[in-house]
């Protein structure tokens, strides 16, 4: 009972300071109307009205506070790299809610604050192939490799989740998940790391608050500044944890798959990859009568059981489950595009 303690205490801390805190921004927000930079129509977002974007400082103050109130967490030279680069990249997404920031300028300080993480100390010692082969990166180049790697993977996560941001509570719900996975992950005994649990938990209770205002019909929202900080925590964690990408990138496959096929639809119709658009699949699900409540629960009963799977399957049989899921999910992206798609020529 003792060891639940130190990660429950925590996270009852974060998610109290997490509603605290959205509630002291909503009174700000509607006695002074503030709300952070209009919502243009053709963006990926399906708001209308200038709801108030600063969720993310309700989120990440709360882990902060959190975080620095919380005696049983040692505050190593590493976790200091993923908080001062939780700061930074929650600056540039709170710049971007209040002035709109380029994509180019956007990737460079993203990139920076993933580096802060290496700069910091931590270090992707080893990969691991599907077949259960341990490749150590001990040498200089094998450092550099896992530096390439884990910027990649984090610029990846961050983005993917930024796009999939799209409806009130999609993206709150997916991240608890995926915190969810790497607290489970860290208390196994081969991996066995209660400061990466702490983390995990501390900021999954901050989420859970926020999604309390966020789920349909959504009082506020995260804005760019909660949706990078959470997806630069979680990339940060899961690259903290033992290199435990493989069960991070299971759990979070939806967001995944979404960011990619949008991708490759921007890419054929000769588009930047960056154009907005509303091509994702909550969008296209949307657009087939599915209400925003259907399309969470939709989303979260799927990622649940993903998790499942995430943190009882090992090697091969992993790399085999996200091959077959992909697929899967690819078969149902086809399907629901070709209905809108009927369903569009119909009302015409």
């Amino acid at each position: 009972m003792d060891n639940l303690i130190i990660y429950l205490i925590p996270f009852l801390i974060s998610f109290s300071c997490s509603v605290f805190f959205i509630l002291v921004i909503k009174f700000l927000v509607d006695r002074f109307r503030l709300s952070g930079h209009k919502l243009r129509l053709e963006s990926r977002h399906i708001h209308i009205e200038n709801i108030s974007r600063f969720g993310g400082l309700a989120i990440a103050g709360a882990f902060f506070v959190a975080i620095l109130l919380d005696k049983n967490l040692i505050l190593t030279r590493d976790i200091w790299g993923i908080l001062f680069g939780g700061v930074l990249i929650f600056i540039l997404g709170f710049c971007d809610d209040l002035w709109e920031i380029g994509w180019k300028k956007q990737l460079f300080f993203q990139s920076l604050a993933v580096l802060l993480i290496f700069i910091f100390g931590v270090k992707i010692n080893f990969i691991t192939n599907p077949w259960g082969d341990v490749i150590y990166l001990n040498s200089n180049v094998g450092f550099f490799i896992g530096i390439v790697m884990g910027l990649i993977w984090s610029l990846i996560l961050i983005n993917a989740m930024n796009w999939f941001d799209g409806i009130d509570g999609l993206s709150g719900g997916i991240y608890l998940m995926g915190l969810l996975a790497i607290f489970f992950l860290s208390l196994k005994p081969e991996v066995n790391q209660p400061p990466v649990g702490i983390l995990a938990l501390t900021l999954a209770g901050a989420v859970l608050g926020f999604l309390i205002f966020n789920f349909p019909p959504a009082r506020i929202m995260a804005g760019s500044s909660g949706v990078f900080f959470v997806g630069f925590v979680i990339a940060g964690l899961s690259i903290f944890a033992g290199t435990k990408i493989a069960t991070t990138l299971l759990v979070l496959l939806i967001p995944m798959l979404d960011f990619f096929w949008v991708i490759s639809k921007r890419l054929r119709s000769k588009r930047s990859i960056f154009s907005p658009d509303k091509e994702h699949l909550h969008h296209k699900l949307l657009g087939i009568g599915w209400s925003q409540k259907k399309i969470d629960i939709f989303f979260y009963l799927i990622t649940s059981f993903i998790l499942g799977i995430a943190l009882t399957v090992e090697g091969l049989g992993k790399t085999v489950i996200i091959v077959f899921l992909a697929g899967a999910m690819l078969i149902f992206y086809n399907f629901i595009n070709k209905k809108e798609g009927i369903l569009s020529k119909t009302d015409e």
